[in-house]
């Protein structure tokens, strides 16, 4: 990221060179005209894409010099500065901004910079422009380059921020929250209601991949998973799974309910001996099987018809073929995912705001 920060810099040093014996004038305040007629720091800003001094009306410069040789040298400027962030809370984020500088040719041994007490200001904060962070506060800290060169003093300003999650709960976490409490009405919703059932699922869909999208274009391209980019992932799987429950009970249900493909059997098991099979009643082009329930149920209870993990008579749950599975009602499965759903999205929730916000 870069950001412009407009700054009054100030140096101060001593001169022998440029001593007076004045009683009457003890400071002497000169022009920017002067500027370049005394020694100066060779200063740069080291992480500074580009800075302008300020000339209009005239150089923003001020030059004053004491008899005893003190120099005090301010100067005006607007820098872009670059700062590295870590997108990995977004946008949950806090940063810590450096602006550094130091001198260009000169080493520790050469000339030492020093910050005089409370050197850092701001100034009032209403006129600041920052439209998504809230300034934290500033520091400011000393530290050596070793180069080949020498050893350099390094001056740095932290300017700590931390960013505003008004924008993104508006655009982001409230549309996907919403999204994913519609694409639970589903639940409600007859299961023979098949336009219906799909259509929501497929909406919600399409509306999740839209967002997802949308939050991607307002941060960085990043390669690693922001807290963003992580609670829109878990609510597209929160409202892709309540599709894939709607496909799975249709596809059981109609398991359930489509006759055999094969003849009735003529022979039958101990349970069935002395049955005679009912007959079937022809029904346009297909066949209306009023024995179908006792078939299927002999062939439940054979271990033929309960290969899955779901089985849908209530007979089926006795066995030995039993042994190791869970027996679930698929056509009470909108009843389970009532409760599973809105209780799964309520715990994420909690632990991913705590995660983020607390931790």
């Amino acid at each position: 990221m870069e950001y412009q920060i407009d700054i009054i810099f100030a140096q101060t040093w001593v001169d022998t060179r440029l001593r007076y014996n004045s009683s009457s004038m003890r400071i002497l305040t000169l022009n920017s005209n002067m500027v370049g007629l005394i020694w100066l720091p060779d200063t740069i800003f080291r992480n500074s894409k580009n800075a302008d001094s300020h000339w209009i009306t005239t150089p923003n410069q001020l030059l004053r010099i004491w008899n005893n040789g003190k120099i005090l040298y301010t100067l005006r400027m607007t820098i872009n500065a670059e700062c590295q962030l870590q997108l990995h809370n977004f946008p949950m984020d806090e940063h810590s901004c450096p602006l550094v500088f130091s001198s260009y040719g000169y080493p520790r041994d050469e000339i030492m910079y020093k910050w005089r007490r409370n050197s850092v200001e701001t100034s009032d904060q209403k006129y600041w422009r920052l439209y998504q962070f809230d300034f934290m506060g500033l520091r400011n800290t000393t530290e050596i380059l070793t180069t080949t060169a020498g050893d350099y003093v390094l001056m740095t300003v932290y300017f700590d921020l931390s960013r505003r999650m008004g924008y993104f709960t508006i655009q982001t976490y409230i549309p996907c929250i919403l999204t994913v409490v519609l694409s639970w009405v589903s639940f409600w919703i007859k299961s023979d209601a098949t336009p219906a059932r799909t259509a929501l699922g497929i909406t919600t869909v399409l509306t999740m991949t839209t967002l997802s999208t949308v939050a991607r274009n307002s941060l960085p391209r990043v390669s690693y998973v922001t807290a963003m980019d992580l609670f829109v992932t878990v609510c597209f799987l929160f409202v892709f799974a309540a599709m894939i429950e709607y496909a799975m009970l249709n596809y059981y249900s109609y398991s359930i309910r489509r006759p055999p493909a094969k003849r009735q059997r003529m022979a039958y098991s101990a349970l069935s001996m002395g049955r005679a099979p009912r007959s079937t009643v022809p029904m346009g082009n297909s066949l209306f099987w009023q024995d179908y329930d006792d078939n299927c149920l002999y062939e439940c209870l054979d271990g033929k018809d309960c290969k899955s993990f779901f089985c849908c008579y209530e007979e089926c749950k006795e066995g030995g073929w039993r042994k190791g599975r869970i027996h679930v009602n698929i056509e009470e499965l909108d009843s389970y995912s009532r409760v599973f759903f809105p209780t799964s999205f309520l715990l994420f929730n909690i632990v991913y705001w705590v995660s983020y916000l607390y931790l």
